[in-house]
């Protein structure tokens, strides 16, 4: 048994690998792809590049991981079927049960693992990550002068160049705008040539011109907005400093990002949905007595429990306001409209308030339950690959790809749809992201049964038999 029990792992664990590192790849693929338009033309070093799709790819292992899983499991049983392997064992005594049985124990290794990574990788990779990409995504793009365009990459400048030499560093008729006052374009320099180069820490771009003018309006002195003076400077030889640090890519603290709800483990999460919990209720009661202390006269009176009484005899006056002059009337409506305005204003705002605080606390909620789906998923997806493999009984990429594909988007669409359910309060966090789970399991216990028992499941004779069988059962019900 001891090596049919290597011969099992051994098929199992290569296409496991290579099947995780294929979801992994498309996974990064994808991201690459959405978030191409922050990493282009930035001049990010290739060090750079490396560290956020390593952290990346870290993220993608809670979706990497149950695809590779399904789609092994579904593929090595696959090709037991198919090589009339699986039917060899099954003659020499061996039921599927004991087959799967290592199996079985790696699955729930591998389960384990994923709530460890879960639970305390994921949240340093989060953090990691999205800071990262935070900071790629606030770098300016890399400093890039053009012939005849006005560049304004630059804090405080607007630079035009005509032309660029060959060279690269000689340039030919140009204009710099000085907004570094914020008064508008009160401040020009005008060259003939110059030379651009950048300080050996890249920090600082020095241009020295030649053969130009300084104009400045003068805002600086008395009587400025009437007489407009204006000043013109002629110079042989001029130094200008500009600074790049904006271009240079500038580190986050990660600190500022440790409180959110991807960076936590399961008893940070605990401690948070317990404060945030304790926070909104305190905010309700005070806003109760509070509502209560502002608007008492509305409060105090409740006209389902006190109904107005009517005197027998006395017929209640159609107009309360008939008694009092048309200036005092106009007034009381004004004045009750204005209080129901203002109740209306108030209540709605808070209501948006506090819809806002059950939603912040629903994801982290939503955080805390993930950590523990993901980790079943993997054993689930296993208990639905292995059986329907050995149905099947077709290996290679080809139709168990195609059933992995749909039984991994049904398990998504599930997980998906109950977390927005979940955040939004319809459905609580238990039970928004435990419908996939729920639904795999009773899927995974049916086509293990059907495995076991060498149900001809996909066999169309056998069904046709099923249907009539319930056909003719229909009929005699009937009579």
């Amino acid at each position: 048994m001891k090596k049919l029990y290597w011969f099992i792992l051994k098929s199992y664990l290569g296409p496991l690998v290579m099947t995780f590192f294929i979801a992994l790849f498309i996974l990064l693929m994808q991201f690459l792809w959405k978030y191409i338009d922050d990493l282009v033309g930035k001049g990010l070093e290739w060090y750079i590049i490396a560290k956020l799709m390593f952290f990346a790819s870290s993220t993608f292992v809670p979706y990497a991981l149950p695809l590779s899983i399904l789609l092994s499991s579904l593929m090595m049983f696959g090709n037991l079927g198919e090589h009339y392997e699986l039917v060899a064992m099954k003659s020499a005594g061996i039921s599927l049960n004991r087959i799967m049985r290592p199996l079985i124990i790696v699955s729930i290794l591998i389960s384990l693992l994923g709530f460890y990574f879960s639970n305390v990788v994921l949240p340093t990779a989060n953090l990691k990550f999205l800071s990262l990409l935070f900071d790629i995504r606030e770098k300016k793009l890399a400093f890039n002068i053009k012939e005849g365009v006005f560049y304004s990459g630059i804090n405080g400048y607007v630079i035009r160049v005509g032309k660029k030499d060959p060279d690269g560093n000689t340039i030919r008729d140009v204009m710099i705008y000085d907004h570094t006052k914020h008064l508008g374009n009160v401040s020009l320099t005008v060259a003939q040539w110059g030379k651009m180069e950048l300080t050996p820490d890249k920090r600082f771009l020095i241009f020295r011109l030649y053969n130009g003018t300084n104009y400045e309006e003068r805002t600086d002195l008395r009587n400025a907005n009437n007489t407009h003076p204006f000043q013109s400077t002629r110079f042989s030889e001029q130094y200008q400093q500009f600074d790049l640090s904006t271009f240079q890519l500038t580190r986050t603290d990660e600190k500022l990002f440790k409180n959110n709800y991807e960076m936590l483990n399961t008893g940070q999460l605990r401690t948070s949905i317990d404060s945030i919990q304790k926070e909104i209720l305190e905010e309700q009661k005070n806003f109760g007595k509070l509502f209560i202390h502002n608007y008492y006269f509305l409060a105090a009176t409740d006209t389902i429990k006190t109904p107005i009484k009517v005197v027998s005899g006395n017929k209640p006056p159609k107009n309360l306001l008939a008694s009092y002059n048309p200036a005092d009337r106009n007034r009381i409506i004004e004045s009750a409209k204005n209080a129901a305005f203002g109740v209306n204003a108030n209540l709605k705002a808070n209501s948006d308030n506090f819809y806002g605080k059950e939603k912040f606390l629903h994801r982290y909620q939503i955080a805390l339950h993930k950590k523990f789906t993901f980790s079943i998923a993997c054993f689930l997806l296993f208990f639905i690959g292995a059986p329907l493999g050995a149905i099947i009984r077709k290996g290679g990429l080809g139709l168990p790809a195609v059933i992995s594909t749909i039984f991994f988007i049904l398990f998504w669409i599930l997980s998906i749809t109950g977390e927005k359910y979940a955040v939004e309060g319809v459905l609580p966090a238990y039970q928004g992201l435990w419908i996939a789970p729920m639904v795999l399991l009773p899927i995974g216990i049916f086509l293990t049964y059907k495995a076991t028992v060498d149900a001809s499941l996909l066999d169309v004779d056998a069904w046709i038999k099923f249907f009539m069988k319930l056909q003719s059962w229909v009929k005699k019900k009937r009579a």
